[in-house]
Formats: C-alpha cells, structure tokens, sequence
C-alpha cells in the first residue's frame, strides 16, 4: 500500500514523513528545499568571508560589531535550516522544532539587528562606540528573553492533556499536541518577536539624527532590512491566521511558514549582511568627523606665509639667473625681485668678477685708469645674430663677460 501510495520523484524506501522533499506533484517542497540550501552555503561562505577580514579591519569602531555579525549569521543559517522542518510532514520532533526554533531564531536574529541599531546611534552621537562585550551581553540578553518565553508556552501547551492517557484516543491525542496548537496561538506566542521588530525599526530611524553622518548609511541598511521584514511578518500572519481557513485550508499553512522563513533569511543576506561585510574593510567607513579647531595648521600654505613675510626678508631672487625680456605691459611684480645675490648670514666671500678687478687695479700705473668692464644680459637676440668679434668670456652663470679688445682681455672657457 505504500509502495502504491509513493508519488512519483520520490523512492520506494522514501517514509511518507518526507515525501514533500522529493514529490514532483507538489513542487514548492522542492523549491524551497534547493533555495534552502543555497542559503545555508551561502551564509557559511559569508561566515569565512567575515572572520577572514578580521585581521584587515583597521578601525576599532567597526571591529567590534564582527561578534554581533558572526551571531547574526549564525541565525540566519539556522532559519534556512529550519525550512526543512517545515517542509516535513508532521510529527511530534518536527512540530515541537517548528513552534520553539521559529521564535528563538527570529528572536536572536532581531536581537543582533538592535544592538547593532545601539551601536550605531552611540557612535553617531559621541564618534565613539560601547565594547563589544557590552554588545554581545546586550544581545544575550534581549534572546534568552525569547527562549524562556518559548520554553514556557511551549511546556504549558503540552502540558494541558494529561500525562497518564487512558485509552488510544488519548495516546494520539498526547502524542500530537504540538502539532495541534492553533494559528492564533502560534502567531500570539511570537509578540516579543514583534516587539523586537519594531524596536529595530525606530532606533534605526534615530541613527539618521546623529551628527556624524558617515555612520547613517550603516543605519539605512538596518532600516530597508527591517522594513522589508515587516512587510513579510504583516504577509505571513495575515494568511496563517485569516487567508488559509478561508481559501486553501490546512494545507498551505506549511507552505505559508516557509516562505516566510525564505523570504526573511535572504532578506537579511542580501539587504544587510553583504552590505555591511563589503564595508567592513572599506577606507572611508571608519573616518571620523574632528572638530575643525583640532587643525588650526590646515589652511597654512605657501601663499599665507608670503602675505605674513616682506619680500625683502624672504624668497629673493639671484638676478644672475634672471633674463631680460621685452616688456609686455605691466607684469606682476615677483616676491623675490629684492635679492642681491647676498646671503645676509653668510660670511662674505669675493666673486670671481671681484678678483679680476682686484687684479687689473694692482698692475703698476693702473691708478689713473679706469677699466670699463660690462656684463651684458642674455636676450633673444644672441650673439649669433649679431656680427661682432668682439672676445667674449662665459662666467658660471652663463652670462657672456666682454672686455675691450685693450690688450687686458681675459678669456674663459664656459663650464656646466
């Protein structure tokens, strides 16, 4: 009779528990199951990839939320693990992991998601971010609130048949007690959930009225998650409770619950966790925005000290280096036109001209001679347009030296 009740994808050794994962007549089982388990790859590799860039991540601002990513992936993963179970048929093990891990996974995930709302409304507030024991505690915290809330539902509701059944009736009807919770219990016992939800989505909000804006784009990622994920919570209940008693009975509700657990879980992988994990290494996320007393250097630059300084004391200029051009008007005076080739400090030293003077002047009978030396400059029209002979002598400068052709000329062979 099994053997003829087995649908057709699915083995002869298959148990009925798991016909949903193999049954081509219904396809959602095996869609979700395939979507399922790209997501659980896929949160593992994000995982590696996170612990991976711990040791790239300079700024310990955003070091310290890695521990609250790290718990946050690990809920996620455990929301794509826990499609399966509904994907299942139902029993007892099954039902109880539905109506406990439903809430704790959702609780921890929302958990995560508020502290690091916390998180980030201190640091847009004061530059400067809580620990990231302060943070991991905080989440702790707010999820074991949910894991006692779901512990003690889920004991109270089982605990309402007796223990000591008396006949069989009573045996199947204590076996399948959480199974037979009904859809507005299921949906009441996850208001703490909800609380957290929107929670996340007002302290989101309040990151974007800090005053250090580098940090709002992080609060915009944990806003359009959470926006999204309230608009599958109001989906979700809507037909759990009031859609599937009217339209398509007990058989969607399964169906119902795992999409939604879909839906939400790649919802947080793409909308938030590949975000974030993309910025963690980034340059400009962890820059910090200084008051603009704590550089009074900044705008200190070559033109304010030329106004603070006189050309006189400052940046002369060595004429020797200088050229003649034609005059275009008026030009621009230059802060160094006031240098003479002289250091003030330096001790002085006699030029080469200056030895020549002193050389020609001490020849016998030089005292009533005057030596008519000029240093001409160089202009554009060289010596090579010209057609003088008259000897000409280069100093290092390059300046062309002419004396009278007297007998005393003084030759030299220009050098670089």
């Amino acid at each position: 009779m099994a053997t003829n009740s087995t649908p057709q994808g699915c083995g002869p050794n298959v148990d009925s528990l798991y016909f949903n994962l193999c049954d081509l007549g219904t396809a959602w089982g095996i869609v979700l199951e395939a979507l399922a388990a790209a997501g659980v790859v896929f949160s593992f590799v994000l995982f590696i990839a996170l612990l991976a860039s711990l040791p790239f991540i300079k700024d310990s601002n955003r070091k310290s939320s890695v521990a609250l990513h790290a718990f946050f992936l690990v809920g996620t993963t455990g929301l794509f693990c826990l499609i399966f179970a509904f994907i299942v048929k139902k029993d007892f093990s099954t039902c109880v992991s539905r109506r406990f891990l439903f809430g704790v996974l959702f609780g921890g995930c929302f958990a995560c998601l508020l502290m690091q709302a916390v998180r980030l409304n201190v640091l847009a507030r004061r530059a400067s971010g809580p620990p990231a024991w302060a943070l991991c505690l905080g989440a702790l915290g707010l999820w074991l609130v949910e894991v006692i809330i779901n512990t003690e539902w889920l004991i109270i509701t089982v605990a309402r048949y007796p223990l000591v059944p008396v006949n069989t009736t009573e045996i199947s009807q204590a076996t399948a007690t959480p199974c037979n919770i009904a859809n507005q219990d299921f949906a009441m016992a996850l208001i703490y959930v909800m609380t957290l939800i929107l929670a996340v989505l007002l302290a989101s909000l309040a990151v974007m009225c800090g005053k250090h804006s580098q940090w709002r784009k992080y609060g915009l990622f944990i806003f359009f998650t959470n926006l999204v994920s309230v608009g599958i919570w109001v989906a979700w209940i809507v037909m759990y409770v009031y859609g599937n008693r009217r339209h398509g009975g007990p058989t969607w509700d399964d169906p119902t619950l795992a999409i939604a657990l879909l839906c939400n879980a790649w919802t947080f992988i793409i909308l938030y966790t590949i975000p974030e994990i993309c910025c963690l290494t980034s340059d400009d996320g962890g820059q910090q925005d200084f008051p603009e007393e704590l550089y009074p250097s900044r705008g200190v630059g070559y033109e304010t000290i030329l106004k603070e300084q006189t050309p006189k004391n400052m940046y002369m200029e060595n004429k020797a280096f200088s050229m003649d051009e034609p005059n275009q008007g008026s030009k621009p005076v230059s802060p160094y036109s006031g240098y003479t080739g002289q250091l003030r400090s330096s001790v002085y030293q006699p030029t080469e001209l200056a030895l020549i003077s002193k050389s020609v002047g001490n020849q016998p009978g030089s005292e009533d001679q005057t030596i008519n030396i000029t240093i001409p400059r160089a202009s554009t029209g060289s010596a090579a347009h010209s057609g003088s002979s008259t000897p000409s002598t280069h100093n290092g400068t390059g300046n062309a030296m002419h004396t009278p052709n007297n007998g005393n000329a003084l030759h030299r062979t220009p050098h670089w």
